[in-house]
């Protein structure tokens, strides 16, 4: 079977669903160790990294996103980690481009190779530096045919644009996301700004990803969107925020948190806040739409079920499913049998449970790395 290109599925079927978090569930799996958070659970656990690509294809996603993420050399020895001294990106990108794959060909999803930022930049060591970093992680991409390039979680435009420049000498489709809100990237350039410069690199996707929680992200896309427009240009617009409440945060999100990063779950999104977020992202023009970390599958499931009808069809996973609580007409306890429908559980504003939880207080808007 011949598949759709990720242009072919934006331009004909309308929407691509992207998958959800791999770092944050394989950490609470413990198949990665949260701190350094690289993904050498490619090659030491590659079941885990497999049933999760599973979980999020048979949720709905059309792209099974190669688990790469902070895979650059550099990285996997920043900080005295010893990751690096065990294993290559390229020997970890190899994996998980199998990986990938082997699920994608269970259904009719894409694989896009992920590729993010490196300590290289930051520690000011140049251009040549930052974009041979790239290559180590493109040419295992390319020796694998992925189907496209996802260079996400920059934080610097300047290097975004560089790692687009030599994504683009692969001849793949690039997309390319930030993980910036609405104060625009570290160097201060705003959202706007940062969409055009990425649009003008030659990625025919732009958006953001992780940091941020949705309701920000909308915000944030928003801009980019008006920026794009001022200018003529017109990519795909891409979400895939983080699944967690941080909309008091500063430039830095949700890492300002007190809870981040191993106390985040009183501030996950649920189900309803997922559809209410797609549907916003869809009418806001953002044709691919996906989740980053905090993402589970069932987040995933209610993108796909939200945007049902634009896609032409149902995820495997809602046969177990009817949204908005329907099933619960089949409970034996009366009073839940009541809490069916959209308007119930939309309005419903969920408790932590604690006796005096705070609200807006447990985060450093001033933190700043």
């Amino acid at each position: 079977m011949v598949k759709k290109s990720l242009l072919e599925r934006l331009s004909e079927d309308g929407v691509v669903v992207g998958d959800g978090g791999f770092v944050f569930q394989l950490e609470k799996r413990g198949y990665v160790k949260g701190g350094p958070w690289t993904p050498e659970a490619s090659v030491q656990h590659p079941e885990a990294v497999k049933q999760l690509h599973r979980e999020f294809l048979r949720a709905g996603s059309d792209v099974m996103q190669t688990f790469t993420f902070y895979s650059s050399d550099d990285k996997l020895k920043f900080g005295g980690n010893e990751t690096g001294n065990i294993f290559t990106c390229r020997e970890i990108n190899d994996a998980a481009c199998r990986i990938a794959r082997e699920v994608a060909n269970e259904g009719d999803a894409l694989v896009g190779g992920c590729i993010s930022r490196c300590p290289s930049y930051a520690e000011g060591k140049g251009k040549a530096v930052v974009q041979a970093q790239a290559r180590e992680q493109l040419d295992v991409f390319t020796k694998h045919k992925v189907d496209f390039i996802i260079a996400e979680f920059f934080n610097y435009v300047e290097e975004l644009e560089w790692v687009i420049e030599e994504a683009k000498k692969t001849g793949l489709i690039v997309a390319s996301t930030m993980s910036i809100g609405k104060f625009g990237d570290k160097a201060g350039v705003p959202p706007g700004q940062c969409a055009v410069r990425m649009a003008r690199a030659g990625a025919a996707l732009v958006g953001v990803n992780c940091l941020f929680d949705p309701e920000t992200t909308l915000e944030t896309i928003r801009m980019m969107k008006e920026g794009l427009d001022a200018e003529g240009l017109k990519p795909y617009l891409m979400t895939q925020p983080n699944g967690y409440h941080c909309p008091e945060t500063g430039r830095n999100g949700w890492s300002c948190c007190s809870e981040y990063p191993f106390a985040m779950e009183t501030r996950l999104v649920t189900r309803a806040d997922v559809h209410k977020f797609a549907r916003e992202a869809y009418k806001l023009g953002v044709r691919y739409i996906g989740g980053c970390c905090g993402f589970e599958a069932y987040h995933i499931r209610a993108i796909a079920e939200e945007l049902a009808e634009e896609r032409g069809k149902w995820p495997a996973a809602s046969d177990k499913h009817e949204p908005w609580g329907a099933a619960n007409r089949l409970s034996t306890v009366s009073y839940l049998q009541t809490r069916v429908g959209r308007e119930y559980w939309q309005d419903l504003v969920p408790s932590s449970g604690r006796k005096a939880p705070p609200t807006y207080q447990n985060y450093d808007i001033h933190s700043y790395d």
